[in-house]
């Protein structure tokens, strides 16, 4: 199935690129645009926006909402999964990650130059960023590893336990404080970043040949087994994740690492280049979307 709407054009939601003349966000804006003015479409009423779903039954149809409005996409595909919806509704009554959000508040308070670094913790929608004296995308992960390295200590994974646990807290902060994703583009360095990211996302990659968008834009409310792939608008809002799968935390590179394995290729290092770049695309295209984590999943 989904190697059939690897197929279907995306011309609609990615443009060519364009000069950056004056405003370097230029380019990423018109995409965002377009990506946002899909999924609303897409969604307005998917039994009359067939094409969008050519695998879907009726029973499928029966369990997507329509009407779906920017803002509900932060809440990845219970957006639109009503049964999905509910569970998951079930599940926040008490929420298997609040442990995680004190344990990230403890290592706040006291993990030397944590603090020093990052006064304010309602942070989490302001990365990834464009270091242009480093000269390449900084992910919160790396910023707070590049913060324990400058105080004498070792860095942490940057995929789960204590990144994961302080990243909750952050994140928790930002929800608390209305915070929402603001990622800019300062320069035109930056802007190629992203157009880097931006290239990572829609490229087939594997032996299967898949691409991100193949499940997360095209394939978006498409039923694989029993789940409903989620959309690549608001993906970013609600990491790090408790995942069912995990019974635990993890942060978006631990996520984006699985993907890779499930489209048949070997992951990207976290923290590396590829993967820098490809995260912030993605959160760029989640801009004005209010930060919704940490989260559960399934």
């Amino acid at each position: 199935m989904i190697g059939k709407i690897v197929k279907t054009s995306v011309a609609v939601l990615i443009g060519a690129s364009v000069a950056y003349a004056g405003s370097f966000n230029t380019q990423a804006e018109k995409d965002r645009q377009a990506l946002v003015k899909y999924m609303e479409k897409k969604f307005s009423d998917p039994a009359k926006n067939k094409q969008f779903f050519p695998y879907a039954t009726p029973e499928d149809f029966k369990n997507l909402r329509k009407g779906v409005k920017f803002e509900e996409f932060r809440l990845g595909s219970y957006a639109y999964d009503k049964i999905g919806r509910a569970q998951y509704n079930d599940i926040n009554e008490m929420p298997p990650y609040e442990d995680n959000i004190d344990a990230g508040e403890e290592l706040y308070n006291k993990t030397k130059g944590i603090k020093q670094c990052f006064p304010d913790p309602a942070i989490a929608g302001e990365y990834p960023k464009f270091d242009d004296k480093k000269g390449k995308v900084v992910t919160l992960s790396v910023a707070i590893d590049d913060c324990l390295k400058a105080n004498g200590q070792k860095p942490w994974k940057l995929t789960k336990g204590k990144m994961a646990d302080l990243e909750a807290y952050f994140a928790h902060m930002s929800k608390e404080a209305g915070k929402k994703v603001h990622i800019t583009i300062p320069s035109k360095a930056a802007a190629a970043a992203y157009e880097r990211g931006k290239k990572n996302y829609y490229s087939q990659r594997g032996y299967l040949k898949l691409s991100c968008a193949t499940c997360h834009v095209q394939g978006s409310g498409n039923r694989v087994r029993r789940e409903f792939l989620s959309p690549l608008l608001g993906h970013t809002t609600h990491f790090p994740v408790y995942r069912l799968k995990w019974q635990g935390l993890g942060t978006l590179e631990r996520r984006i690492k699985g993907c890779e394995k499930n489209q048949g290729e070997n992951p990207h290092k976290p923290g590396g280049q590829w993967m820098s770049d490809m995260l912030y695309f993605m959160a760029y295209m989640s801009n004005g979307l209010p930060v919704d984590g940490p989260d559960i999943r399934k």
